[in-house]
């Protein structure tokens, strides 16, 4: 304890040990001591060295800090101690005290110490692993510095760190607890750190979104006070931008989790917009920024369009455009402000409409498009305005024909109006202005007005511009090419108006047959052509000759020999003699040789860092390489194959017509084929419902017979009260009755014949039972089977008779019925019914009568084979009764027969037995005696010939 009493500033006597020497003792200290406190001073005493003697601590003491670490993970103290000292050596942010004269090469090798360390540090994954672990850690001085020394090692060696993150089980998700942690100390440098582990790594992007990143980074931004807060609101900005850019991933995430609904409170600003402090001009840029990442040129159309889609219906595109017209916003932010309306509408039909409505406040309101027009021509705004007007207006007219087309309105004559500033007097004010920025921007925005639209480069051949007084008026084209050859040969700014111009031309006649007729038809232009490209001019020339030899190439490419003097054989003619066919495609590669054609190429937005190298625009490259091929190979070709090729193209454009004629016939059929399904859909749906409606008549007309019986019902009894019958009525119902009576007539019928046929059988039974009993007196058990079936049978004749008496029973009833409706009718019909309705009521009487009568004789039939049954019964039971005596006769005839029999047997068996004794007394007695099997044989013997003479005695009987 008193050496680190001496080290910490205690002790002054003795020679004073080196820094070296003191961390070497500290180091051994560390790694020797057993108690905790020994090591906890130890590592504290590295810590206050750390900073001063940062190569040594590193040398020395990193494997015992790191050892620390691992084993003391029970003292929060000694571990915070370690952290820091880590943090110490590894971090290049920290300012050293360095003495004036310390040149730079020693400045920089002590800022190498920390990407020397944290290699050392990372070569063992299990190092940043441990960190991970110990962020778990609640206590504040491990978190904290366990933070911190992450940070670092993500800004040494952040690939290497990433990695071991990316795989380490929960390691990306136990960086994220800390944006959740109370103490904001250590959420916002959680905020730093997931910066530098987001930086260019797409996967750790993906799983940092999808723990709820993008919910707890608004939360944040939310609380601290939106575009007002301070450097946290930054930070997450910063953090939400590394998550989005460049990632489809998450930027669709962010789209379906309605996160950019969340994004419109952030640019509502008041009325009073003076005072704008630094960090919500730095919040704001970096919001702007935020909503360009996810409409960006750059990402996949459909992405970008489903984004813009989402911004128009939650407001924010309203919510920009309010900025963009709104006072006192600071100059940067309204620039970026610009940019960012650009790629919210750029290709996107409905933003763009909403942006063509958007008015100024102003007196009297002006489109926004004017205003921001007057802006870019107006050469005392910054470059950068201007620079973002033009990408403005760029990506309004981006695939957007129509406000193509209402901007070139404004220039024809039908539809200027003097009393206003419009768009169209705007440009061309600008085209034909002394600053030559204005005249490349308004050349570029013309341009952007004919892209790809041929109706528009047709219908700005009409505008006609009044030169001065007393002249006749020219056209614009013609107004260019007059500016194009009167501008001379100069430095600086007359090549840039040079450059606009050219782009405009090329813009204009390019695929335009008649603006290319037009162009040719001015004898002046092609003779300027030919002797700029002609001519040996400096560098800063070499890029407008290029581009007259592409006007010149366009003009050869897209004629169509209306002109006798300059058709395609003649003007390649021409430049094989004033030019040179090798010299003209030499020229025509300057263009795509110069530095600036590759940087304009990049991207839409026009990003230059000065004025002067403002020279292409984004949409002319792409003509350019488009059209630089086509024109070589059209200057080579000769007169015969370009025959060929015209008679290859007119026989593609017959077959072109021929096919768009099938098409446009197969889309007739198509449509008629629809229509006729269409047709056939409603008249199915027709059928339906009037098969329904059917239904339903049908079912009201059911109803209403229902009820038409009914009441017919009720007035019969009601007339029936009051002694009057309904005769419809009455025969109604004695039709059913007499229906009844013949349906139970007919089954009467049915079951007097099953009657007879099973009495026939019983009596066939009988006489076969007669007959057997006659037969044998071994019958005794076919009279009892015999008892049986008699009694069967009477059963089954008591229960007919009941039927039959049942039966009777209801035919009289119903009989008495009908007699007694048929009088109630004679009775009724004296005074009240007509004489027709009486006839023919005494008809069916009289028919009813007759089926009555026979009914009766059916019945009385009906009871003349009952008695018929009945007297079989009383004969077959008669019968069965001698049967009955007759049996007992014969079963005591048996039992007689029986005893007589046991009587003979006894008397045999006693024969036997004397016989046998008295054989035996033979055979005593010495005498001959028959053995039994010899009787046996002769008793046989003597039944053979018995039997042979009663079979003779048969024959004789027969013959």
């Amino acid at each position: 304890m008193n050496f680190l009493r001496g080290v910490m500033g205690g002790q002054a006597a003795g020679p004073q040990p080196s820094g070296a020497e003191t961390i070497h003792k500290l180091c051994d200290r560390v790694a020797s001591s057993t108690l905790l406190e020994d090591r906890r001073d130890a590592v504290r005493a590295l810590k206050s060295l750390s900073k001063k003697y940062r190569l040594e601590v590193g040398t020395q003491a990193m494997d015992h800090l790191v050892n620390i670490l691992q084993t003391d993970r029970s003292d929060s103290e000694i571990l915070g101690y370690a952290l820091d000292t880590l943090y110490n050596i590894l971090c290049n942010d920290e300012e050293e005290e360095q003495d004036e004269s310390e040149d730079e090469t020693a400045q920089k090798q002590s800022d190498d110490l920390g990407a020397q360390f944290t290699e050392q540090f990372v070569q063992d994954p299990e190092h940043v692993t441990l960190l991970l672990a110990l962020l778990e850690e609640f206590d504040f001085h491990v978190r904290w510095p366990g933070v911190k020394l992450l940070t670092a090692l993500l800004k040494n060696q952040g690939v290497q760190v990433q990695g071991i993150i990316l795989v380490s089980p929960m390691g990306v998700s136990r960086l994220m607890d800390l944006l959740a942690d109370s103490r904001e100390v250590i959420r916002n440098d959680g905020l730093l750190l997931l910066q530098q582990l987001t930086k260019s790594n797409a996967a750790i992007q993906k799983i940092v979104a999808f723990e709820s990143a993008f919910e707890r980074l608004l939360d944040i931004i939310t609380e601290e006070g939106s575009s007002d807060g301070g450097i946290v609101v930054e930070d997450c900005l910063l953090l939400l931008l590394n998550l989005l850019k460049n990632n489809s991933s998450n930027q669709n995430f962010f789209k379906e989790g309605s996160y950019i609904q969340r994004m419109k409170p952030w640019f509502e600003i008041g009325d009073d917009n003076s005072g704008w402090s630094a960090q919500k001009v730095t919040n704001l840029h970096l919001m702007l920024q935020l909503v360009r990442v996810m409409v960006s040129p750059v990402n996949s159309p459909g992405a970008t369009s489903s984004c813009q889609k989402s911004m128009y219906q939650c407001g924010l595109l309203q919510q920009l455009c309010t900025i963009l017209m709104a006072t006192g916003v600071p100059a940067d932010i309204l620039t970026e402000t610009i940019n960012t309306v650009s790629e919210v509408i750029r290709g996107s039909q409905v933003n763009q409409d909403y942006f063509a409505s958007v008015n100024a406040p102003s007196n009297p309101p002006r489109p926004a498009i004017v205003v921001l027009l007057m802006s870019m021509v107006n050469e005392r705004q910054p470059f950068v305005l201007r620079c973002a007007v033009l990408y403005c207006f760029q990506c309004f007219l981006y695939k957007n024909q129509k406000g193509q087309g209402e901007i070139v309105a404004t220039l024809l004559p039908s539809t200027i109006d003097a009393n206003s500033i419009s768009a169209g007097q705007l440009l061309c004010g600008g085209l034909f202005s002394a600053d030559s920025l204005s005249n490349w921007c308004a050349a570029v925005a013309l341009a952007h007005s004919l892209q790809d639209n041929l109706t528009q480069k047709e219908q700005l051949l009409r505008v006609q511009l009044a030169t001065s007084l007393g002249k006749p008026p020219v056209s614009l084209l013609q107004q260019c090419t007059n500016i194009l050859s009167q501008t001379k040969s100069g430095k600086g700014s007359k090549v840039q108006t040079r450059v606009g111009l050219l782009m405009l031309l090329c813009t204009w006649i390019n695929n335009c047959p008649i603006a290319v007729t037009h162009f040719l038809h001015n004898q002046e232009n092609v003779p300027f052509l030919t002797a700029q490209i002609s001519e040996n001019l400096g560098e800063d020339e070499r890029l407008v000759q290029g581009l007259c030899a592409l006007l010149l190439g366009i003009c050869i490419y897209y004629n169509d020999n209306s002109l006798e003097n300059y058709t395609k054989e003649k003007l390649k003619q021409l430049i094989e003699k004033r030019i040179g066919k090798e010299n003209f495609v030499e020229k025509l590669g300057f263009i795509t040789k110069h530095e600036l054609y590759s940087r304009a190429a990049q991207k839409p937005q026009p990003v230059f860092p000065a004025p002067e190298q403002m020279l292409f625009d984004h949409e002319f490259t792409k003509l350019v390489k488009e059209l630089e091929g086509v024109i070589t190979k059209a200057v080579h070709k000769s007169n015969e194959e370009e025959k060929k090729e015209e008679e290859v193209k007119k026989t593609l454009e017959q077959h072109d017509n021929i096919v768009t004629q099938y098409k446009e016939l197969i889309r007739e059929q198509d449509s008629q084929i629809q229509e006729l399904k269409e047709q056939v859909e409603s008249m199915s749906s027709q059928n339906e419902q009037m098969q329904t409606t059917v239904s339903q008549q049908l079912a009201q007309i059911q109803q209403h017979k229902d009820q038409y019986n009914i009441l017919k019902l009720k007035i019969g009894k009601e007339s029936q009260s009051n002694g009057q019958v309904d005769v419809s009525q009455v025969n109604g119902l004695q039709t059913e009755e007499l229906t009844q009576l013949r349906e139970e007539v007919e089954e009467l019928r049915k079951q007097h014949a099953l009657f007879q046929t099973q009495l026939g059988d019983k009596d066939a039974l009988i006489s076969a039972l007669r007959s057997e009993t006659a037969d044998s007196s071994a019958g005794g058990s076919d009279h009892t089977e015999l008892l049986k079936e008699l009694e069967a049978l009477r059963n089954q004749v008591q229960a007919q008779s009941a039927e039959i008496n049942q039966m009777q029973t209801e035919r009289q009833e119903l009989l008495r019925r009908a007699e007694a409706g048929s009088s109630d009718e004679v009775s009724g019909s004296g005074g009240s019914l007509e004489a027709g309705a009486t006839a023919e009521v005494e008809s069916r009487l009289a028919a009813q009568t007759a089926e009555t009568e026979i009914l009766k004789e059916a019945a009385k039939g009906l009871s003349e084979s009952r008695a018929e049954l009945e007297q079989q019964l009383a004969a077959a039971t008669s019968t069965v009764a001698i049967l009955q005596t007759e049996k007992a006769k014969l079963q005591t005839e048996v039992q007689e027969s029986k005893k007589e029999q046991d009587d003979l047997l006894m008397l045999l068996a006693d024969q036997d037995q004397k016989i046998h004794s008295l054989r035996l007394r033979l055979k005593n007695l010495g005498e001959p005696v028959d053995d039994e099997d010899d009787l046996d044989c002769r008793d046989q013997t003597d039944e053979e010939d018995y039997e042979e003479d009663d079979e003779k005695e048969e024959d004789k009987d027969e013959n």
